[in-house]
């Protein structure tokens, strides 16, 4: 209905500028002729006043006449005709004058109609770019109530962004709570956590000072799987909460990866593993160094526990996008089916080790893109595990 109305009113626009061009043009050639015919007139009566000035009254009576009465559709001797002249003698040199007035006129109601036009495409130019300009709000946060500008070819698409960027909000608004909701239930969850594993606790110590046997030992090893589990749910509920505050500071990355393996010393020790990690130089990365030193340690703590008596080796290099760091083993690589999930939370491969909850990689991956990182997980040519590391430069 809008589209046949806009076309009505486009062709009313377009037909009120031609009849206006052409009233105009009419207009124009009639008084060029009525000119044109008091100039030949003048030039009659001075010529025969000039030969003849007693006609002077004649002249002024036969003029008063003609004012008065006008063309009375009255047979009139026909003069000029008796006397060999027609009306083209006497307009013959005006058809060009005419014709220029005509394409004047032609002229002047296609600029009036260009203008309206150009008028049109103006205001559609502006309607499109306030409603990209609300857009581009809406994707950077700073959306405010989208006002109706009245009825035109977009009043439906604007209330259909507005109904859009609305349901967009609440979606959001709805996935933030529910988000904050299983933060939440994951912090309540740890923490309920913590209380049994005290009481185990102190249960374990009273059997292994009443009790022999191996029980003690079992129950302590779980134990420590339960703290460690503790502890990592813990941390993630607060990244997935947005309170683990991550630090920007400038730290070397030879000392980062030194001091994240002489957390793993007593554990290097006891699987016999060695830790190579060169010094290639001073390169440093903008980081939290205690969090981003517990992503490493997960790192080398799993390509430790798939090369035990082997070698874990590190290596980093720097270039103008991002500074890279590379840990990997000799071991036998990650299984193929396994590589698409290494980071999710609680997924625990084929070759796991015993003890692990899955939680070690997805924490790693979590701290490394928060500090605009990358990390990615593949087979080395010649066979072993490798975690690529990259923080790019902001």
């Amino acid at each position: 209905m809008n589209g046949r109305k806009n076309i009505a009113v486009t062709l009313g626009f377009a037909l009120s500028l031609s009849f206006l061009a052409s009233a105009l043009t009419v207009f124009m050639v009639s008084h060029y002729y009525s000119r044109l015919q008091f100039n030949l007139l003048n030039s009659v009566c001075r010529e025969i006043l000039e030969q003849e000035p007693e006609t002077k009254g004649l002249i002024l009576a036969a003029l008063k006449e003609y004012m008065t009465e006008g063309d009375s559709g009255t047979m009139n001797p026909d003069i000029l005709s008796s006397f060999g002249y027609r009306i083209s003698d006497f307009t013959a040199l005006s058809i060009g004058t005419g014709i220029l007035f005509a394409v004047a006129g032609f002229l002047f109601g296609a600029l009036l109609l260009c203008l309206t036009f150009l008028y049109r495409n103006k205001k559609e130019s502006l309607r499109i770019q306030a409603l990209t300009n609300y857009l581009e709000q809406v994707n950077m946060g700073k959306a405010v109530i989208l006002s109706a500008s009245g009825e035109d070819d977009f009043s439906k698409l604007e209330d259909e962004i507005y109904k859009t960027v609305t349901f967009l909000y609440q979606t959001k608004d709805a996935a933030v709570q529910a988000k904050n909701h299983f933060a939440e239930n994951l912090s309540n969850i740890a923490h309920q956590i913590k209380t049994p594993i005290t009481a185990i606790s102190l249960s374990v110590q009273m059997m292994k000072r009443d009790c022999g046997g191996n029980y003690p030992g079992q129950v302590e090893k779980q134990l420590l799987r339960l703290t460690h589990l503790e502890e990592a749910l813990l941390v993630l509920s607060r990244l997935d909460a947005g309170t683990l505050l991550l630090k920007q500071d400038e730290t070397d990355v030879f000392t980062m990866l030194v001091l994240a393996a002489d957390n793993l010393q007593e554990l290097l020790t006891e699987s016999g593993t060695v830790m190579d990690i060169p010094e290639l130089g001073e390169m440093a990365v903008t980081v939290d160094m205690d969090w981003t030193m517990e992503a490493i340690i997960n790192l080398m703590k799993n390509c430790m526990e798939h090369n035990k008596g082997g070698t874990v080796h590190c290596s980093y290099a720097q270039n103008p996008l991002y500074t890279e760091i590379l840990i990997w083993d000799e071991g036998n690589g990650f299984a193929r089916e396994d590589l698409p999930h290494l980071f999710k939370r609680f997924y625990r491969g084929q070759n796991a080790g015993e003890g692990g909850i899955g939680i070690g990689l997805a924490l790693s991956k979590e701290i490394i893109e928060r500090q605009n990182g990358t990390i990615r997980a593949r087979n080395m040519p010649d066979g072993g595990a490798c975690f690529e590391i990259r923080f790019y430069y902001i």
